[in-house]
């Protein structure tokens, strides 16, 4: 079976890695992303997926637009059998996915789709505090993540759980999932199904502002959304102007009625909680200021001079 991959992100590697030990089948084709600015210095930056390609010895294509002439004539040349896509950042057009009649173009999605379609699902079925997730595998079509579904794979979410600690578990399971759909559809004995669009969500790309914490949410919602958002956009409100990462954080146990993102001093002087809504609070664990390295709460607290009913929230970062 010849097959073209389409990746960028570290979630693809996996599926790559499965591809390329899989018998019978040679990847005649990885295409990724071109190279970004990144970080402080703006140098350019290769995605894990042209790593991979690069130290698995595979032929490496980087267009720009995806969509552009010579890429289709570079595809349609290869006589494909398959087209695999995991989080390749472009949308495919109808004129590539028409090449491969045979077998076609399946993408590995880390949801259970219909839910949470879009770019961000591991992200998003955290931060809404989902407890059950999975792996989809399905058929490309013009939508945003409507086509036809193959297989699905499911899991729990663990009650500490971040987005990357999720992500590297789905990966490895989409990996597998993936080389049993191909398997499949190869052998004709994978049928498709339809999804059920009414019961669909979405799950868009991020942006800065979802890490923006809202203490008059409960402390578990808020609790969700710093590990769904974790590394970025994080978790952050206003600390005295200033804007305050929460990089580490739990629900506390200790009921409060003060007024939500009040700081609460315990007598101890080794815990900081903050108030939150429905009288819940959060207890802050790693923390950090804007241009300052990241500490423990005890030290915050304690280098800060946190006095009693200081807000946090109260000006926006």
């Amino acid at each position: 079976m010849r097959v073209a991959f389409l990746g960028t992100p570290l979630f693809a590697v996996p599926t790559l890695e499965a591809l390329h030990a899989e018998a019978g089948c040679e990847i005649a084709a990885v295409l990724t992303q071109p190279d970004r600015p990144k970080g402080r210095g703006q140098q350019l930056a290769t995605s894990p997926v042209k790593d991979a390609a690069l130290r698995l010895g595979l032929s490496l294509q980087q267009p720009e637009r995806v969509r552009r002439p010579e890429v289709l004539e570079s595809l349609r040349s290869l006589q494909l059998d398959a087209i695999v896509v995991v989080g390749y950042g472009q949308i495919i057009p109808q004129a590539i996915i028409d090449l491969v009649p045979r077998i076609g173009i399946i993408n590995v999605h880390a949801s259970l789709l219909p839910k949470y379609r879009g770019a961000a699902p591991i992200q998003w079925a955290i931060a809404n505090g989902e407890t059950r997730t999975g792996v989809t595998t399905m058929r490309i079509d013009a939508g945003l993540d409507t086509g036809d579904m193959l297989l699905k794979w499911e899991t729990g979410i663990g009650a500490e759980e971040t987005a990357p600690e999720l992500s590297e578990r789905l990966a490895a399971a989409g990996a597998r999932l993936l080389v049993e759909t191909l398997r499949g559809l190869d052998a004709g004995t994978l049928a498709a199904e339809k999804q059920d669009h009414s019961q669909h969500s979405l799950a868009p790309i991020l942006r800065k502002e979802d890490g923006q914490i809202d203490w008059s949410q409960p402390a578990a919602r808020i609790y969700a959304r710093a590990r769904g958002f974790y590394p970025w956009p994080g978790a952050y409100t206003a600390f005295r102007g200033q804007t305050l990462h929460v990089w580490e954080c739990r629900v506390a146990a200790e009921p409060t009625p003060a007024a939500p993102g009040t700081l609460l001093l315990l007598p101890d002087r080794k815990r900081l909680l903050v108030a939150c809504g429905g009288g819940t609070a959060l207890e802050l664990q790693d923390v950090q200021i804007q241009g300052r390295n990241r500490t423990d709460a005890t030290s915050f607290r304690n280098g800060q001079r946190i006095v009693e009913n200081e807000r946090l929230g109260d000006t926006a970062p």
